[in-house]
């Protein structure tokens, strides 16, 4: 009898709960995210050659290979589509890396605005609709390698500048146009040029990178351009776990092979996830930013966080892939070696992963998470490359706020949000200089643009161009 009162105690509860999270739903506004880009089609048109031009220009980096020549040969296109900008600002090209000053009316608070040069090489190009390099403008779209990754910015920025200084503007602060040759395999350009910086006593107030950008659908159910803010990024490793044994020919085989133990080793991580789920408070931030613009279900439970939390910490990485990552450190096994012949077994097997570390959890901790667990597989663990995640920018500061406001200006009905960074940007290298670092590319990811980046049919729609632009001036005033 005691056992059914509490029960019923407990349903009581239950249900009492539920229905506060119920009402407290029925009061939140119900909104639209209905912003979309209606561009003077001139401007559009400038804007878009000016970007074909810039991708028919290849500008795909390689490790270890020295290819200045190829990006002073961007810059000389650079010189030629933005004039003033070369006639006026003060240039510094280190390796091939790009820096730009724009002196302001005061240099106390400094703005950055950044993004890379190089591309990603453009595999199967037979089987593009059009070639990756050709700039085709088609289908209200520009198309090619780096027409979304991110040239896009680097025009639309390069841009601004022109346009101010054709109407004799000078920025209330020091702004400086940054872009590196080596952002997509992680190299050292943007250090060169980060150092080059503190060479000269300059400590950025606010850094702009690309990263995150204006997103349609953001989450599944809530339709829209969203404008995501990327405030820091996930930490990451590249790891080699190997196995090792006597080898011997594969008709004897003898218990735990080493390609055996490497692949318990794996479905042991994959099934039965090693690392602890809690919700960054920039996450929390997200979804109270997005549940006005979802429908009912999905709105009672991201408005409710003080109840649902623990079941959306353990549902996320089911849901999305992109929004489980933003809640634990992840694992992803990419590379694998053992055997040069079937009917030998290998003396050495091995596997290896990529790593990206949450705060909560980062990467010491995480590693020896992943150490201790290969060693019950009899596995030695080797860190290749690692590094840990970086400070969050503060979203209740000046500086995020600042490009909230920006947002709202430039993009009218268009929501802002933070969000976490679960891949890595150049913007991690001036960290070390500046506070203040967001990433946000002022473009709009459809899916399709999401699934062509560092993909095929790559491409951008240019309607949205004249507002990429139209914010980066509109951020360079509102440093005043």
């Amino acid at each position: 009898m005691i056992a059914l009162w509490i029960l019923a105690g407990c349903l009581g509860l239950l249900l009492l709960l539920v229905g506060a999270a119920v009402l407290h739903t029925l009061f939140i506004p119900s909104k639209t995210s209905d912003y979309t880009p209606d561009p003077d089609p001139a401007r559009a048109d400038a804007c878009a050659e000016k970007l074909a031009r810039m991708v028919r220009c290849e500008t795909v980096s390689v490790p270890g290979v020295d290819q200045r020549e190829k990006f002073l040969g961007f810059h000389r296109l650079l010189e030629e589509l933005f004039p003033l900008v070369h006639s006026r600002l003060e240039k510094t090209e280190i390796d091939g890396n790009l820096l730009y000053y724009w002196k302001g009316k005061s240099s106390e608070k400094p703005l950055v605005l950044m993004s890379h040069q190089d591309v990603v090489p453009a595999e199967n190009p037979e089987s593009w609709t059009h070639p990756p390099f050709s700039g085709d403008i088609a289908d209200g779209k520009v198309w090619g390698r780096g027409a979304s990754d991110t040239k896009c910015s680097v025009m639309a920025f390069f841009q601004a500048a022109e346009e101010l200084l054709a109407e004799g503007y000078v920025p209330p602060c020091d702004v400086y146009l940054s872009s590196s040759c080596t952002e997509e395999w992680g190299g050292d350009g943007c250090p060169k040029l980060v150092a080059e910086l503190k060479r000269r006593g300059v400590k950025p107030w606010l850094v702009c990178d690309e990263g995150g950008g204006i997103i349609s659908e953001p989450i599944g159910g809530i339709h829209g351009n969203f404008a995501m803010v990327g405030v820091f990024e996930k930490g990451k490793a590249d790891v080699r776990f190997t196995a090792t044994s006597a080898g011997g020919h594969a008709s004897a085989p003898p218990a735990h092979t080493p390609i055996a133990r490497l692949a318990a080793f794996v479905n042991r991580v994959e099934t039965h996830d090693p690392f602890r789920r809690r919700m960054p408070k920039e996450v929390a931030a997200m979804f109270r930013t997005l549940a006005p613009y979802a429908s009912f279900p999905l709105k009672l439970v991201i408005s409710n966080l003080w109840l649902f939390r623990p079941v959306l910490l353990r549902v996320l990485p089911m849901i999305s892939a992109q929004a489980g990552a933003m809640i634990r450190t992840t694992v992803a096994f990419t590379m694998a070696s053992g055997s040069d012949a079937c009917n030998v077994l290998p003396a050495r097997a091995t596997v290896s992963a990529n790593m990206r570390f949450i705060p909560h959890q980062g990467m010491e901790e995480s590693l020896g998470v992943i150490r201790g667990l290969a060693e019950k597989y009899g596995l030695g663990t080797e860190v290749l490359s690692a590094g840990d995640y970086t400070p969050p920018t503060d979203i209740h500061g000046e500086a995020f706020r600042t490009v909230q406001r920006v947002i709202g200006q430039t993009f009218p009905g268009c929501a802002g949000s933070p969000y976490v960074m679960t891949g890595a940007t150049d913007a991690r290298f001036y960290q070390e200089i500046c506070p203040n670092v967001v990433r946000f590319a002022p473009v709009i990811y459809g899916p399709e643009q999401m699934k062509g980046m560092h993909g095929l049919n790559e491409n951008i729609e240019y309607s949205c161009l004249p507002g990429a632009v139209d914010f980066y001036r509109n951020l360079i005033a509102a440093m005043g």
